[in-house]
């Protein structure tokens, strides 16, 4: 029982440091950054709010579960804003690497239940991973619209880039969202450039 709790309690004290990964984009505010465990939290928030805009498949208790757990990586692999310049590639091996260690510090049955969760939400292949994925890519636009433009200003992104690298994800698994935000986006870009 010791040793279990003692597994238990090493993975939420490294979870702890996800508070210290800074991430691209600032809060509503504009008042600084966030960091990844406030947008885990902030995500999970989301889901619940907008549990009306997933399809009856979703299963929005997973759905937290993967939002609540799918940054945790970045601990190791640190953030890379989506408009950043990285390679995708080696960004997915840092993050495997990342989930070896991290999930490897839990007893066996909640490190392969818990990393099965991640490995889905990572595949986006089950109706609540693209809901999922689907609110990762809703929740940023939302905030750079209520800072003003926040990372996007700063890494200088158009309209069309917002279209490209998250529309398309957000319309996979929550439709209405990206009709929502679309609306949005296109109202501050013609605002921009009036």
């Amino acid at each position: 029982m010791t040793a279990r709790l003692d597994q238990q309690i090493a993975f939420l004290n490294e979870a702890d440091k996800l508070k210290s990964i800074l991430r691209g984009t600032t809060l509503c505010d504009a008042s600084r950054a966030e960091n990844s465990a406030e947008h885990s939290w902030h995500l999970t928030l989301y889901a619940l709010v907008l549990a009306d805009q997933a399809g009856p498949e979703v299963d929005i208790n997973r759905v937290i579960k993967m939002l609540i757990l799918h940054d945790l990586v970045e601990i190791d692999a640190g953030d890379n804003p989506i408009f950043g310049d990285y390679d995708a590639a080696d960004m997915e091996a840092q993050e495997q690497i990342a989930a070896d260690r991290i999930f490897g510090l839990l007893p066996a049955d909640l490190r392969d239940e818990l990393r099965g969760i991640w490995e889905e939400f990572e595949a986006a292949e089950s109706p609540s991973a693209r809901f999922a994925k689907s609110l990762d890519r809703f929740q940023p636009p939302m905030q750079n619209l209520a800072s003003g433009g926040g990372s996007w200003t700063d890494y200088n992104v158009s309209e069309a880039q917002i279209e490209e690298k998250v529309g398309r994800k957000i319309a996979i698994g929550a439709p209405a969202l990206w009709t929502y935000a679309r609306a949005r986006i296109s109202a501050f870009f013609a605002g921009v450039g009036a």
